[in-house]
């Protein structure tokens, strides 16, 4: 059967290494300190359910023995589609206790999206519901099987095991239980994640422990997160953002309080009741919130501060929930799936920082800004932003052509997202290269067009992408969801961006109104999908 391995350069690894980057710290190291130091603390909440850190440690080890009696060996994939539930924190961490990879399946994704994503990671066990509110999930795995020879095992947490899978509850055996001894190194793989596929298909994108433990280790310390915290995410596990809220409380010792999924009032309502501490969001999450309500009233004063992150976040978005923190403050945060977290501000940056941009690069990290050219630009000129550092993964899952195009020459990786830095090196980001609109040779970012429509009254949610045009190329087509009991049409758009002053070469010459905005795991919009919709209707 097929193994992730990932290789990595000698005089890089050593290098990072001197620098204190690295070390051979994995997951098991970290269970077993915070179970040690931190045993009767708390872990894990779940409304009135709570975990502590020897409970999660022994829940593990239940469970590590249990998949390693099934036959799943070091190196090995298995895959994991739970929403944020306590099943998900022990599959993630008894997997990597037996030198398996993880890799995980957003709970959006159905049949054909799955199949593919586990033909490609060749997972030999997967773990999922038995059933969502759409999709018999376990059932849709079993009739996967005989398309997918390496899928040996699937097993259901939860009620509505089907028959030919494995109830999760059932596998570990009730008796405490000894760690499987495996000898773990950093350099060895334990995750399989793959691009959210918001411009191109996904890409899988494999990480050893010394990656992303290192940027969680020292991200913790940056961030000031500490075993007195409790965290809360809302995005959900199964992506790199909500995933390295994960590793930070494990690296920190932190308590995780879980919302297994996102809407406003469940959101709202876990922090009424888990009172956390720092909050890891998206622009999405806090705009539905406040838009919807859900803060008014709301005590929001047990968070030290909210991170927001996922895509850019409206200055204004960050300036509105700050005063409702009390104390609390306003945080931003810049990561990719294929390097965790790149750049994000402090708790001690000004109110401007913290809202107008991502902040600094995490430790470690290098960014750079570089025209078409590739050539750095100075402070405050506009370009691609690329980055190198200890916690960039080395390469695509068998994909040597798309790992070839997202490195430069010189090694830097090329993230595709547009961006500045100041003097004091803050991080704003503008918008993607992809979403650079040419009309006939005129380019431009149709992110300011976004940033100025979203502060008309009729527009919940907008969208500028471009479209093919037989004479010009492309032209620029605006996508708005309306507000409910609201209007909008060509003729208001124009005469909004008109009184606003932006330039004429950057109207969109189409407007297109939509019920719903295609969204991926992290409620980023997916343009391509827009305008393949589009095309589609035409």
């Amino acid at each position: 059967m097929a193994q992730i391995r990932i290789e990595f350069d000698p005089a890089q690894s050593a290098a990072y290494r001197s620098a204190g980057w690295w070390n051979d710290e994995v997951l098991g190291d970290w269970l077993a300190r915070n179970a040690s130091v931190h045993g009767q603390r708390l872990a894990l909440r779940l409304g009135e359910q709570r975990w502590t850190h020897a409970q999660l440690r022994d829940g593990v080890a239940r469970l590590a023995n249990a998949l390693q009696h099934l036959g799943v060996k070091r190196g090995e994939v298995v895959a994991v589609q739970l929403p944020n539930i306590p099943q998900f924190i022990f599959a993630y961490l008894a997997i990597a206790a037996i030198g398996a990879v993880m890799q995980t399946v957003h709970m959006a994704y159905r049949g054909a999206d799955i199949e593919a994503l586990l033909k490609h990671g060749g997972a030999v066990a997967v773990i999922c519901m038995g059933d969502t509110a759409d999709l018999a999930t376990a059932s849709t795995y079993l009739a996967m099987q005989p398309r997918l020879p390496a899928l040996r095992q699937v097993i259901v947490a939860g009620d509505g095991v089907p028959p030919g899978a494995l109830g999760l509850a059932g596998l570990a055996a009730p008796e405490p239980a000894s760690m499987p001894p495996t000898n773990l190194k950093g350099s060895e793989a334990f995750l399989l994640l793959y691009t959210s596929g918001t411009t191109s298909s996904p890409k899988g994108v494999p990480h050893a422990y010394q990656d992303f433990l290192a940027n969680a280790r020292l991200s913790a310390e940056a961030l000031a997160v500490s075993c007195d915290d409790t965290l809360l995410s809302a995005a959900p596990f199964t992506h790199l953002y909500g995933l390295f809220t994960v590793n930070l409380a494990l690296a920190s010792g932190a308590a995780i309080a879980l919302l297994p999924v996102f809407s406003p009032p469940a959101f709202a309502e876990a922090i009424r009741v888990l009172r956390p501490s720092i909050g890891f969001t998206a622009p999405a999450h806090i705009a539905a919130c406040m838009n919807g309500g859900l803060f008014d009233g709301l005590d929001l004063s047990c968070f030290r501060y909210v991170q927001i992150s996922g895509s850019a976040v409206p200055p204004a978005l960050g300036r509105a929930l700050e005063p409702l923190l009390g104390a609390g403050r306003v945080m931003q945060l810049w990561g990719m799936t294929e390097l965790q977290a790149g750049a994000y501000t402090r708790l001690g940056d000004a109110l401007a920082v913290r809202t107008e941009t991502t902040g600094r690069a995490s430790p470690g990290t290098e960014l750079r800004i570089v025209d078409a050219a590739g050539l750095e630009l100075p402070v405050g000129e506009e370009g691609e932003l690329q980055m190198r550092g200890p916690s960039l993964f080395q390469g695509y899952l068998d994909n040597q052509e798309a790992t070839h195009d997202a490195f430069a020459a010189d090694g830097w990786f090329r993230s595709g997202d547009l961006a500045t830095l100041d003097v004091n090196g803050n991080l704003r980001l503008t918008g993607r290269v992809k979403d650079l609109i040419n009309r006939g040779g005129v380019k431009f970012n149709p992110a300011d067009v976004e940033a100025l429509l979203q502060k008309h009254a009729a527009v919940a949610e907008v969208a500028v992408a471009p479209i093919p045009d037989a004479v010009l190329g492309e032209r620029a087509c605006c996508f708005v969801v309306v507000r409910p009991g609201l209007s909008l049409d060509f003729s208001a758009m124009q005469r909004h961006l008109a009184d606003a002053g932006l330039s004429k070469f950057k109207w969109p010459e189409r407007l297109e109104i939509v019920a719903a905005m295609p969204l991926t795991p992290t409620r980023k919009i997916i343009k391509a999908r827009l305008v393949q919709d589009l095309l589609r209707r035409a």
